[in-house]
């Protein structure tokens, strides 16, 4: 199989998930484990018994392939962790797979749950790359969102990160939060260019079953924003990030030439990675596996073995993930790749099945990569998905 979109290989790029937050944002389904106002890891016996099982599931885990090229810490709130902490999980790392002089470490940080020593602490470990979780530049709409930072939280955070000279600064948005009007969209789109990070990320906000926001809200219903906004919002997003210089290089990232997240590429691209952690899904060896969602239940799995028990994923499903993984990027996804996996019959009928969104000009063919337009063909993405799931599942 090519491996231009299809990563059959070794995983070389490690997730780490970090649950723990102080409180559980209403838009959240991730699984965490909210600590309160405790504010540093050393300080909580629950964060570090953690710290102590997850080395434990790394020191375990069958080795595929070395070094790591990429390691993600995501959670929840890894700022969280002490320096101490961080120094454990990463050293464990090390000893076990190995990483390249050049691996990028990713860490997801919010306001106010990290000063100027800890900040320094992580860079001084080799992470390079940071996540701050802004999310909006309104007092009203964090608090509207259950964020625990302020907004001069941000100011701060952003301070601090560009006074220890992090090289990779990614920033977050939200955008159709519950009276989330455009003025306010457009203001926090003006502040994160104004905060010069090197990479915008921008998440259009979805109800997620069993959240906040779920038993607030009906999507589609006031006080969100209606359909018609949320897509002014998408299209302005592209408009102001374009212009200042960032490149849309897939369909919720935008980055400054030079630096996108080679992490999450590995997702979008369908590569194999490892996965530690409460509630982490990995993906090796053909198989995806997601670890147990609670605390108790994860520890119990890693006491009975850590046994990764699940099928191969089918062909006809890696096919589909590939799809729907891939064409979120800009450049889309290799004909000539989907040929020599999926083979010809496959790739005529994805073309088939998309023939009517060619004449609207949402999706197109550019040097043989099947790509959505930019942005209307990434608007009605899911339009577009769901037609070739039900066609490729005939």
């Amino acid at each position: 199989m090519s491996q231009e979109d299809i990563g059959w290989g070794v995983p070389r790029s490690a997730y780490v998930h970090i649950p723990f937050c102080r409180r559980r944002c209403f838009y959240c389904d991730f699984p965490v484990f909210v600590v309160g106002d405790r504010s540093r890891g050393e300080n909580s016996g629950t964060i570090a018994e953690y710290v102590e099982v997850l080395c434990q599931e790394i020191r375990i885990a069958p080795i595929h392939a070395q070094p790591l090229e990429t390691i993600f810490f995501g959670g929840g709130t890894p700022s969280l962790l002490s320096t101490e902490q961080l120094q454990q999980i990463l050293t464990t790392l090390e000893k076990r797979f190995g990483m390249t002089s050049q691996v990028e470490i990713s860490m997801e940080i919010d306001p106010g749950t990290f000063d100027l020593a800890h900040i320094a602490g992580y860079r001084s470990l080799g992470v390079n790359r940071v996540s701050l979780g802004v999310q909006a530049f309104q007092e009203e709409l964090l608090k509207a969102a259950g964020r625990s930072h302020s907004l001069v939280d941000i100011f701060t955070a952003i301070e601090l990160i560009h006074k220890v000279e992090i090289p990779e600064f990614s920033l977050d948005l939200i955008s159709g939060l519950p009276h989330q009007s455009l003025a306010q969209w457009q203001e926090s789109l003006t502040q994160a260019v104004a905060a010069t990070p090197t990479h915008i990320s921008i998440y259009d906000l979805t109800i997620e079953p069993g959240t906040a926001f779920n038993r607030y809200f009906k999507p589609g219903d006031h006080p969100l924003p209606t359909d018609e906004t949320t897509v002014k919002m998408y299209q302005m997003g592209q408009k102001t990030l374009t212009d200042a210089g960032y490149e849309h290089y897939e369909i919720s990232n935008y980055a400054q030439p030079g630096h996108q997240c080679r992490h999450n590429r590995v997702y979008w691209q369908n590569r194999p990675y490892y996965g530690f952690g409460m509630g982490a899904a990995s993906y090796i060896d053909g198989k995806r596996f997601t670890r147990p969602r609670k605390t108790q239940e994860y520890y119990q799995w890693l006491k009975a073995g850590a046994v990764i028990d699940c099928e191969v994923t089918p062909q006809q499903d890696v096919l589909l993930e590939t799809l729907m993984l891939g064409l979120r990027l800009a450049e889309g996804v290799s004909l000539n790749s989907l040929t020599a996996n999926f083979g010809k019959h496959q790739v005529e009928k994805i073309q088939s099945c998309l023939q009517p969104y060619f004449a609207q000009a949402w999706v197109k063919i550019v040097e043989g990569r099947l790509r959505f337009s930019d942005p209307d063909g990434f608007i009605f993405s899911n339009v577009m998905l769901a037609k070739l799931f039900e066609k490729l599942g005939e």
